[in-house]
């Protein structure tokens, strides 16, 4: 059996850029063991896949290691790949997911992605490995639906981190979000999961659920310019709406070619 395959670059206008997301078009479901398998086989921060229901479109994104509830890189590639490589002409996209129905379509030369905002909680009792992972001593640290969140006073924190990945994952949940005010940007993060597979991912949509609407109460507006700090770099438009988070990116198809089962 032969299924297609495409690597797109998401949240980037410029190869080896954003983060890259393996996307896998299926006419009907793959078991989870052999999707699970083919993550692990790209060794990619995520690998997506879905399949067309009625007038929506299932999805599913797996790790290295594991499903994931929510993956926003991996659903704009998806959606890239719709619109230059399987002929969708209408605008929007619905996915229905694990963290309920996500919308997607073209806004300009962007694609926009319309998810559930994750708001975080303060929480005072702090999980070991977490300052201990990071390697810091103090900070503020709120609790997601996924991830522990931790606030540093300034970006040039934020790019000295050099996590104990071993340690930070010991820490439980999907893994550990560390964001500040930005310099040329509204607010800057970056995002470890060790405990999903990954010690630092690229660029991370679903983390920006939660950043979002913090920096939005912190700054006092609804729109905001986000950077992802990794070496490979992502840039997002984002808006907090009501109880949704809009997220704005670009991509870029880096390969197209043929799983063989």
């Amino acid at each position: 059996m032969k299924l297609p395959v495409y690597v797109v670059d998401a949240f980037t206008d410029k190869l080896f850029g954003g983060n890259p997301a393996a996307v896998c078009p299926l006419e009907h479901w793959l078991s989870d063991n052999i999707m699970q398998h083919l993550a692990a086989e790209n060794n990619l921060s995520e690998t997506v896949f879905f399949v067309k229901n009625d007038d929506h479109y299932d999805i599913r994104w797996f790790t290295p290691a594991t499903e994931v509830k929510l993956c926003g890189h991996a659903t704009l590639a998806s959606a890239h790949i719709m619109y230059t490589e399987l002929g969708y002409t209408k605008d929007e996209i619905i996915f229905d997911s694990l963290s309920g129905i996500l919308k997607v379509k073209r806004c300009d030369d962007k694609i926009q992605l319309d998810f559930p905002s994750n708001v975080p909680e303060a929480i005072d009792e702090i999980p070991y490995g977490l300052f201990e992972g990071l390697h810091i001593e103090n900070a503020e640290v709120f609790k997601t639906a996924f991830d522990f969140m931790v606030v540093l006073p300034s970006q040039s924190d934020i790019e000295s981190l050099s996590p104990d990945f071993k340690t930070l994952a010991k820490v439980g949940g999907r893994g550990v979000i560390a964001t500040a005010k930005g310099d040329n940007a509204d607010f800057v993060s970056r995002c470890f999961f060790p405990q999903s597979g990954i010690d630092e991912d690229p660029v991370t949509g679903s983390a920006h659920t939660s950043t979002v609407p913090y920096w939005a109460e912190q700054l006092g507006k609804t729109k905001l310019k986000a950077i992802q700090l990794s070496k490979r770099r992502g840039y997002l438009d984002c808006e907090l709406k009501g109880d949704r988070v809009l997220m704005r990116g670009n991509a870029v198809t880096y390969m197209k070619g043929e799983y063989y089962l």
